[in-house]
C-alpha cells in the first residue's frame, strides 16, 4: 500500500523522487481517471531517449512551471523560442490544481505559431537521473507528449525536449474563450494549491525574463477582471 504523498510537506523534486510516486498517483487518482500504463511510460521514454546522443548535454524546453518550479538538477538557462507551438491553458485539470468538482486549466503548448520561453540544459553525466524525475512529473497523467523540436537561443539552433498537449486525450479542451478560461483558472484547487497561483507565477516569471507573450497578458485581463467580480 502506497503511502500518501503529503504536497505540503516535500517539495516538487522530493515528491517526485520518492519511491511511491507512481503508485501514490495511480491510487489517488479520481475514478475513471485515463493515465498511462507502466509500459506505456517507460516505453515513450525509451524512444525518446534513444534519439539523444550519449555524451551529450539533454536540453529541454519550459514553457509554463518549468520555468519558474524547474525541480531539475542543471546547468544552465537561456531564453529560446520554438517554432510551430504556443502557450495555452487547453487541458482540465482534475488533480493537482483541480478536483472533478472544482476543475481548473493547465498549460500546455499547442499546435501553431511559436512560443518564447527557456531552454534548461542538463549535464550528460545527469541525463538518466534527470529524465526520469521529469517523466513523473510531466507525462504519469497521460495528456501530454514528448517530442523533440528546433529551438533557436539567438540565432543558434538547439535539439530540445518538449512536452505537447496530446489532443486525442478526453481532458484536451481545445481554445475555449477567453471569460471560460478565466473562470476555469480561477475555480480550479487541489491538492498542490489553485490553478490562480500556477497562472500568477507563469506570468510573473514571463515578466521577469523580459518575454511578452500577448495573449497571456491579454488572458491575465480578464482573470482579473473575473477575480473582481467574484
Amino acid at each position: 500500500m502506497p503511502i500518501e504523498l503529503d504536497p505540503a510537506a516535500l517539495g516538487m523534486r522530493e515528491r517526485l523522487s520518492h519511491a511511491d510516486f507512481l503508485a501514490n498517483a495511480r491510487a489517488s487518482a479520481p475514478a475513471g481517471f485515463r493515465m498511462r500504463t507502466h509500459a506505456e511510460f517507460e516505453g515513450t521514454r525509451e524512444r525518446i531517449l534513444s534519439s539523444h546522443r550519449t555524451g551529450d548535454p539533454l536540453h529541454v524546453f519550459a514553457y509554463g512551471s518549468l520555468m519558474w518550479n524547474p525541480a531539475l538538477e542543471h546547468d544552465g538557462q537561456f531564453k529560446a523560442r520554438i517554432h510551430g507551438w504556443h502557450r495555452s491553458f487547453c487541458i482540465r485539470n482534475f488533480v493537482g490544481r483541480g478536483t472533478p468538482e472544482c476543475p481548473g486549466l493547465m498549460l500546455a503548448l499547442d499546435k501553431g505559431g511559436s512560443c518564447n520561453g527557456v531552454l534548461l540544459r542538463i549535464p550528460a553525466s545527469k541525463v538518466s537521473q534527470e529524465a526520469a524525475i521529469l517523466w513523473r512529473r510531466e507525462m504519469t497523467w497521460g495528456t501530454y507528449e514528448a517530442r523533440w523540436v528546433t529551438a533557436w537561443v539567438d540565432s543558434a539552433p538547439v535539439p530540445a525536449l518538449v512536452f505537447v498537449v496530446d489532443r486525442r486525450h478526453e481532458r484536451y479542451v481545445g481554445k475555449l474563450s477567453l471569460q471560460e478560461t478565466a473562470r476555469l483558472i480561477n475555480c480550479g484547487r487541489g491538492v498542490l494549491g489553485t490553478c490562480s497561483e500556477y497562472f500568477d507565477a507563469t506570468v510573473r516569471k514571463l515578466r521577469e525574463l523580459g518575454i511578452r507573450d500577448a495573449a497571456m497578458e491579454r488572458l491575465h485581463e480578464v482573470v482579473g477582471h473575473v477575480r473582481a467580480s467574484s
